[in-house]
């Protein structure tokens, strides 16, 4: 199902057809990638990973990272690390690494009502799965609200998101917690607005974007991005998504992510 990593120098000898648009090869890249299980590796930010940033920002290569995190978390995140910006709630909220102030990628005309509605939506949910509880950081959310995933089986996870599209809203979930959110947001939704606006010498046929669970989905989709990675953790999630990543690294998690970026710093530059 999947192309080994090993053979995206034969893919990407498509984009290096596009060189000019630029006076050099590597500013045709730009890496967009989840964080939660393809940057972290059991939880945390390794000395390798920061390092590979760097080389990455060294060489001129944009970083976005596209998460399911909340925008408490993703301020802090997109101005303490060597990164271009970082989009937070799964394509609800982006944030610039020099400005701390948020840019909402989802119209909400009220936002005390549409808080108001996210709590009653799951106050329902409840009431069919008595045993989900709020997430922490979901204090620090604008558009979205979380759960944890603790204990809920694939059928269960099925059965909520036909209940949040009853009630009309989406639903998905990662590695880490779900989520209830505003139908039509997702990752790549957000992701393309973001390009347009703030990297607009980027088409989406330039941009590689990684990712490890379903709620990365929309960044797997070829029709909006071509080229797309799954870290090898995605392999456990393969049997529920519809839209499958073009390649699969060797590695899991950070490791995989790392072993993708040693390889475009290694081979797709002059």
């Amino acid at each position: 199902m999947y192309k080994p990593i090993r053979d995206l120098d034969k893919h990407l000898i498509n984009i290096q057809q596009l060189s000019d648009i630029s006076t050099h090869s590597y500013h045709i890249y730009l890496l967009a990638t989840d964080m939660d299980g393809t940057l972290t590796k059991n939880g945390k930010f390794t000395s390798q990973l920061l390092n590979t940033l760097e080389r990455l920002s060294t060489a001129k290569i944009p970083v976005l990272i596209v998460t399911g995190r909340s925008a408490g978390w993703v301020s802090a995140i997109s101005s303490l690390m060597p990164i271009a910006g970082a989009i937070a709630e799964n394509g609800g909220l982006f944030y610039l690494s020099d400005n701390s102030d948020p840019v909402t990628l989802t119209h909400i005309p009220d936002l005390v009502n549409h808080r108001q509605d996210l709590a009653k939506t799951f106050v329902n949910l409840q009431t069919y799965f008595p045993q989900i509880q709020e997430s922490a950081d979901n204090l620090f959310r604008v558009t979205d609200w979380t759960f944890d995933l603790t204990s809920l089986t694939t059928e269960e996870l099925q059965k909520i998101g036909n209940l949040c599209q009853q009630m009309g809203w989406g639903f998905t979930y990662s590695n880490v917690q779900c989520h209830i959110q505003p139908p039509g947001q997702n990752k790549a939704v957000g992701l393309l607005k973001v390009l347009r606006q703030y990297f607009p010498t980027y088409f989406p046929e330039q941009v590689i974007t990684v990712g490890d669970s379903p709620n990365d989905e929309s960044l797997f989709n070829q029709r909006y991005f071509p080229i797309s990675v799954g870290v090898a953790n995605i392999r456990g999630y393969e049997n529920q998504l519809q839209h499958q990543p073009t390649y699969i690294t060797t590695a899991a998690e950070g490791d995989g992510f790392c072993e993708l970026c040693s390889y475009i710093l290694e081979n797709c530059q002059m």
